[in-house]
């Protein structure tokens, strides 16, 4: 497995949170509870006592009326953290891999247009397949575009978002409407993205999956994608104490 210890921090600049907070180099983000990635700590740093630390996000979630959520990779610190957190009543959540590749090849358009803001089409779009944050699509966009990005589309039925990040190339957001899936479309946008990101400079391209998306997860492997790291979350159960 190809070793990417900075990913973390990668997929943070890629999602980035449009509030937070630096805690000893803990991360507290906040985005009105629009996913996990962007409403959880982000561990880089030692923040001194651990349990109070925790004592503090928990407090500093609580204020803003969310739960206490850490994001967890193997650059999470301090060493043991993770231990400390399940010990603490924190259930696993999400486990995700993130999968990585070399922008070598060619890449055909293949009729998928690229835009430098995702139109409200596409926002339609990705909002009904990956939307599940009720009426909260504004904090959802001001996610998504709060860096330079590539928002890629296909006959209305298939879009990604693709975030130029130096010699790296993030590929986010890839969503197909159910009922245009199993025809390739998905990989064409794939395709495309990649293609563009190398246009911009960039040499590698890197994904975040869900583990437990099969499905996801062979496409992006048939594309050339492999394992290189993975990361999961931390959620404080309230009925724990």
């Amino acid at each position: 497995m190809t070793r990417f210890p900075e990913f973390g921090r990668l997929v943070a600049e890629a999602w980035p949170a449009p509030s937070g907070q630096d805690m000893g180099g803990w991360l507290l983000r906040h985005a009105d509870g629009v996913t996990k990635r962007a409403n959880s700590v982000l561990p880089l740093g030692d923040p001194g006592d651990v349990e109070a630390a925790v004592d503090r996000a928990e407090r500093f979630y609580t204020e803003l009326g969310l739960p206490t959520v850490f994001s967890m990779d193997a650059g999470a610190r301090p060493d043991g953290l993770d231990g400390f957190l399940e010990g603490r009543g924190y259930e696993l959540v999400d486990p995700t891999l993130c999968m990585v590749t070399d922008l070598a090849g060619t890449y055909a358009p293949d009729g998928v247009e690229i835009e430098e803001t995702p139109s409200r089409e596409w926002l339609d779009l990705w909002w009904s397949v990956d939307g599940r944050y009720d009426h909260q699509l504004p904090m959802a966009e001001k996610i998504l575009t709060g860096v330079p990005a590539g928002y890629a589309s296909l006959d209305g039925v298939a879009v990604g978002r693709g975030v130029p990040q130096g010699e790296w190339f993030g590929v986010y957001a890839m969503a197909v409407a159910p009922e245009a899936r199993r025809q390739g479309l998905g990989r064409r946008v794939l395709r495309t993205l990649l293609g563009w990101g190398r246009d911009q400079g960039c040499e590698r391209a890197y994904l975040v999956v869900v583990e437990r998306n099969a499905a996801a997860r062979a496409m992006y492997e048939a594309e050339g994608f492999t394992r290189a790291g993975a990361y999961h979350y931390r959620v404080k159960n309230v009925t724990a104490g």
